[in-house]
């Protein structure tokens, strides 16, 4: 779905406000407003973010996790602009500082990529997740791209090696590995089941 406006420049999408709630994303200038998925699909970016932060903390880094707080500004395919949103963003805190003075958290094409996203795969999603995205992190030089996929029951990992990104699908009892997260143990069942659960006060 599209918005009826016209083309948006990066500076208008930024000071864009329609007196609503929904979330957009901006795609070659045109507003995408972002599907709300599924349950589980905010369960499960929930979920990888209490872990990121779980392990940040354990070891120490100079990390923060957000849950679709931090945009990206994409290589521009023409003359207009895209900037996404992903569902799990991981970056130094010190960047995140930066970015929290500012209007809008937005990572310009000037300054460092964030070292981790996560883009939870929804049936609307899924070819953008895979393909579009995919390839613009890889211009951006992302170090990690996580594509976690429930409808295929399976999580890629990105890995940027030499300018390309090399990819491994964990599924069922797998061990995920993280080359950012390289202590972090956890299984794509393990994950599913995590959310299945019932929780208590």
């Amino acid at each position: 779905m599209v918005t009826a406006l016209g083309r948006l420049t990066l500076s208008e999408y930024l000071n864009y406000e329609n007196g609503t709630d929904t979330l957009y994303e901006l795609v070659n200038g045109e507003l995408i407003p972002m599907s709300l998925g599924s349950g589980l699909h905010s369960d499960l970016a929930e979920f990888l973010h209490d872990e990121f932060t779980v392990e940040i903390k354990r070891v120490g880094l100079p990390w923060t996790a957000k849950q679709m707080t931090v945009g990206i500004q994409s290589p521009q395919r023409g003359r207009w602009d895209t900037c996404r949103i992903p569902d799990v963003t991981v970056l130094p805190i010190e960047q995140w500082q930066q970015l929290r003075s500012k209007q809008e958290a937005i990572i310009t094409l000037n300054e460092p990529p964030p070292l981790l996203v996560v883009e939870v795969v929804s049936k609307s999603t899924k070819i953008v997740d895979y393909r579009a995205k995919r390839s613009e992190y890889t211009v951006l030089g992302i170090p990690e791209y996580w594509i976690v996929d429930p409808l295929a029951g399976k999580i890629t990992i990105c890995e940027l090696i030499k300018g390309f990104y090399d990819t491994t699908e964990f599924s069922a009892l797998d061990e995920i590995r993280s080359p950012t997260f390289k202590e972090l143990r956890l299984t794509v069942a393990e994950e599913g089941r995590r959310q299945e659960a019932p929780t208590h006060p």
